[in-house]
């Protein structure tokens, strides 16, 4: 056995027990916020302790078949006994490997539901038609794991798809999935708006926000102004006869948040103030790791062409992921929501450089 796992594990088992004793506390009901973390960290580290016990009698086992069949004095019985040995060694090695994988820290977000954001950048008419097709690949994405979709925002634009959208994914574990998607997505097509057939080059811009709640993001009723309007449609139409589209703007940030999709103004002000709930925990998360700029240009970049995490290839029906250099021909079934091959790649991408600390 490890020894220095063993020490950490022996680190590990100290804090279960540690949130045992926390969750015997009556004042821990009436502590909402406490009570989540302390009974998020019980379940995560039970599963670290529950591996660590599997791994050390694996261990234990291996080392009592080998010590029996030094004094066997059976031939066949200690062959035997050595062969177990070897065979519960190998189950320890792979317990092993896992406990050392489930010991990185893991994204506190990950079962969080999630909101995002598709914004039609450059190309024109042809970028917010290419938001659209986002959208209903994200949409088939969502249907395919039954996670439920909520419309938050929509503006649409005259030519088609959507100048930009924000809507939530309601579902354990959307933000695990979802996570990867944030940034610029590059498309090569010949438009349908394009008469001569000439190949064009377009980008929509996507963010990804963990939803959270009031509790964890308190927002001062003197931070923020609201503002009412009448919704419109394509071309400025008027939608609605009342003024029951909402518009919130952060004084202390400057971020503006418009939701106009419901007809009951509460109802727009309560989701207006969900997406800038997300924003704002967004940013305070970035100064916490400080592993991007503290605005959510960190996700979407410029919307330069230059600037890119994945480009959607028409001609030569393929999808390449430039983060991980991954390139798969199967552009129609990616853009009817089959995103798991490069989710599962992105995610092993990202276990593997926190696992070596990268």
């Amino acid at each position: 056995m490890d020894p220095q796992l063993a020490l950490r594990m022996g680190e590990v088992e100290a804090a279960y027990e540690e949130t045992l004793v926390q969750m015997t506390d009556p004042a821990l009901a009436s502590d909402q916020i406490r009570y989540r973390e302390v009974t998020r960290r019980h379940a995560e580290l039970k599963g670290l302790v529950d591996a660590f016990h599997l791994y050390r009698a694996a261990w234990e086992d291996a080392e009592d078949a080998q010590e029996l069949s030094r004094d066997e004095s059976d031939p066949g019985v200690a062959e035997e006994l050595r062969a177990m040995a070897d065979e519960r060694r190998e189950a320890a090695e792979r317990l092993e490997k896992r406990l050392r994988v489930m010991l990185v820290p893991k994204d506190p977000n990950d079962a969080k539901d999630v909101i995002v954001e598709i914004r039609g950048a450059v190309g024109g008419d042809e970028a917010a038609i290419w938001a659209g097709d986002l959208y209903r690949m994200y949409e088939r994405y969502a249907e395919n794991n039954a996670w439920a979709i909520e419309h938050l925002n929509t503006s649409e634009s005259e030519a088609g798809g959507f100048k930009e959208i924000t809507f939530a994914v309601k579902g354990r574990g959307a933000y695990s999935r979802f996570k990867f998607e944030a940034g610029p997505h590059r498309v090569q097509r010949v438009p349908r708006t394009e008469s001569q057939g000439r190949v064009h080059t377009s980008i929509a811009t996507v963010a990804v926000l963990p939803e959270v709640e009031e509790v964890e993001i308190d927002i001062p009723d003197n931070d923020i102004e609201i503002d009412v309007f009448r919704s419109t449609g394509p071309g400025g139409q008027s939608v609605n006869t009342t003024d029951s589209a909402v518009r919130i703007t952060h004084k202390p940030t400057g971020m503006v948040v418009t939701c106009q999709d419901e007809k009951s103004q509460l109802q727009n002000k309560v989701k207006a103030l969900r997406v800038l709930r997300a924003r704002l925990y967004q940013i305070e998360m970035d100064k916490q790791h400080a592993a991007v700029a503290a605005d959510r240009k960190a996700q979407v970049g410029s919307g330069e062409r230059a600037e890119k995490i994945r480009t959607y290839n028409y001609k030569d029906n393929r999808v390449t992921d430039h983060r991980i250099g991954l390139t798969i021909k199967r552009l129609p079934e990616i853009l009817a929501g089959d995103l798991d091959d490069i989710v599962d790649a992105l995610t092993l991408d990202d276990e593997a450089r926190r696992l070596s600390g990268g």
